[in-house]
């Protein structure tokens, strides 16, 4: 049997059941596209925070900005600990915290125990179900994976933090959207705050650590004025020179009266710490809707039907025609064989 002949008769076999291939290709197809739409559909809150500092708004002099850093004030969370806000958005920290918040709209469940409803509900028929649990450990571990897995923070390239949130459950979107939000703008606040608390405290230290050299260089002009010197054989007194004395105690005097000008603009910071958080976006209806293609589902069932049902009716003459290849490749080789050694005798 030729290639040629096994061509032709694949051809004639698949002729003689096209019905049977159209038939299994129409129920996959249609299988498939049943199963599109039984999946549920993705909903998608999107949101956008931003920072109001109101660095900008300094009442002080510019050297005061200048030692504390207020010239590179920053506009956005790209500028201002970017690497932190997103690492603890992805964070387990976050996660954990957020899966253990209690939303009243929802009989004060945990968005834990939310998360893993609508896991149940929306599972695919082969996939293990979540059993509910009361340990809070366990509890936590299981909100905490379910809820990476359904959102992501981001930067825009404006600097712009962008908090997305997916889930098949479109009321909870909003609720855990804002806890997630909640809980990144309390970090970033808390950190604002350490740092203008950080300024205030670097700023008083030096204050005094001045004013003790300050005290020092006072104690020293005393010293020398209570020595004298006499000059030998007479009574006259002269005291020792102090110019050096004096000129070092201004510069210091100088450094310590702007170092007490920048406590004035730390303190003022320090006041001011707190930013506020805007939702520039808020995560609320509607929802980005994402659902599987029941037409691509569908070609896909129908050519997956042909190829599969062709398979299985040419089986019986792909397997004749490889026994026939293998015989005759077995024998072929061993009648070229015997015949090579007839010759040579």
């Amino acid at each position: 049997m030729t290639s040629q002949d096994l061509t032709q008769k694949i051809i004639l076999k698949l002729i003689r059941y096209k019905w049977l291939l159209l038939l299994v290709s129409f129920i996959a197809a249609a299988g498939m596209y049943l199963l599109a739409k039984s999946k549920p559909v993705k909903y998608t809150a999107i949101a956008t925070v931003y920072p109001l500092t109101g660095a900008n708004e300094n009442p002080t002099s510019s050297a005061i900005t200048t030692l504390l850093g207020g010239n590179d004030a920053p506009k956005s969370f790209s500028q201002d600990a970017s690497i932190n806000i997103v690492e603890l958005a992805l964070s387990r920290n976050t996660t954990e915290y957020v899966a253990m918040q209690r939303l009243p709209a929802f009989k004060n469940k945990r968005v834990a125990e939310l998360l893993i409803e609508s896991y149940n509900e929306s599972r695919s028929p082969f996939s293990n179900k979540i059993e509910p649990t009361t340990d809070t450990s366990a509890l936590r571990i299981i909100g905490s994976a379910l809820l990476k897995q359904s959102y992501n923070a981001k930067f825009l390239k404006s600097g712009i933090l962008e908090v997305s949130f997916t889930n098949t459950n479109s009321k909870i979107l909003s609720p855990i959207s804002y806890e997630l939000i909640n809980k990144l703008s309390q970090f970033y606040i808390d950190l604002k705050i350490r740092k203008a608390q950080k300024d205030f405290d670097f700023t008083v230290k030096k204050i005094d650590s001045l004013q003790q050299v300050l005290n020092g260089y006072d104690r020293r002009a005393i010293a020398m004025n209570r020595g004298t010197m006499f000059t030998p054989g007479s009574r006259m007194e002269y005291s020792i020179p102090k110019e050096n004395l004096v000129n070092a105690k201004e510069r210091v005097a100088r450094q310590r009266d702007a170092a007490l000008n920048n406590r004035e603009e730390a303190l003022w910071r320090l006041q001011k710490a707190t930013p506020i958080i805007a939702t520039l976006d808020k995560p609320e209806p509607p929802f980005d809707e994402s659902a599987p293609s029941a037409i691509s589902y569908a070609l896909i069932g129908l050519i997956s039907g042909f190829i599969i049902c062709s398979l299985i009716i040419l089986i019986p003459l792909l397997t004749q025609y490889a026994k026939y290849e293998t015989t005759k490749i077995v024998f072929g080789g061993e009648a070229s064989a015997g015949n090579t050694t007839t010759t040579a005798s």
